[in-house]
């Protein structure tokens, strides 16, 4: 099923207990655009709120990239005044808070080039997958740019604070085989297996225990949070809600009829 949608920059669809997610600006490199960033707010908010969707799968088209940054080209536009950058302050901070907030599992599929705002949104993900051709990078620092305390502490939490450093002051792209050994992703996948791949492991979350995911998930995002009080508090409420499940009960069952489990989150 087609999420419909008010950009035809981003396309959106679920099957499967999958929710896809695609960035569709491949002229740009799938630059992000106002217009796509208030598309992301109401694509992710769907998929959360929809029992149906167990993962969800973020890709971009054309094979080119992920995702190259913000789409630069608008900043005159629409960037271009102090009530102008409120107003897509506002939109992309939406659609950032969707990606980072996101309670079940987040799949990114790269192909190509992951950069700036992409890595960013990448950095979002619990698995990250690239093609052997993937670039990563920050290039703030050949801009001119402020880079935000959130996503430079998410980045040194993902690759450690050494490597997150070269990243930032160097300014260099990084290939896969970099990026995998520093840990900024989890696979590499060649170009003409990365999107079955990608599909398979999603299959593969999805008929897991929501309940389990959605509890796993909150518990190392607490921990990378530091552990604050009201996370902690939140995890304990997750993992009782597992064992006083049906979903705990369909487990135990299937394991003793040597079958496998159906579950539906509850």
């Amino acid at each position: 099923m087609e999420l419909k949608l008010e950009t035809q920059k981003m396309r959106a669809w679920i099957r499967d207990g999958v929710g896809w997610m695609e960035y569709n600006n491949p002229a740009r490199r799938n630059a992000v655009s106002l217009e796509m960033w208030q598309a992301i707010g109401d694509i992710m908010g769907r998929f959360e709120q929809d029992p149906d969707v167990r993962v969800a799968v973020m890709r971009g088209a054309g094979g080119k990239a992920f995702v190259s940054g913000a789409d630069i080209s608008e900043f005159d536009a629409k960037r271009g005044n102090a009530k102008q950058m409120a107003s897509y302050g506002a939109a992309s901070a939406r659609g950032s808070k969707a990606l980072g907030t996101f309670s079940k599992p987040l799949i990114a599929c790269i192909e190509g080039y992951c950069i700036g705002g992409g890595l960013a949104a990448a950095l979002n993900a619990d698995v990250r997958f690239a093609t052997p051709d993937s670039l990563f990078g920050i290039p703030a620092a050949k801009l001119g740019l402020g880079y935000g305390y959130e996503g430079l502490a998410k980045l040194s939490r993902q690759v450690g604070p050494t490597a997150a450093r070269d990243i930032l002051l160097s300014a260099r792209f990084l290939d896969a085989a970099e990026a995998l050994r520093i840990g900024l992703i989890n696979f590499i996948e060649e170009r003409d297996a990365i999107r079955d791949a990608v599909a398979g492991y999603a299959d593969r979350v999805a008929a897991n225990a929501p309940l389990t995911l959605k509890a796993a998930k909150a518990a190392v995002d607490a921990w990378e949070r530091g552990g604050r009080k009201e996370d902690l508090e939140n995890v304990r409420r997750l993992v009782e809600a597992c064992f006083d499940s049906d979903d705990y009960r369909e487990g135990r069952r299937a394991f003793a009829e040597k079958r496998t489990p159906q579950f539906d989150g509850r």
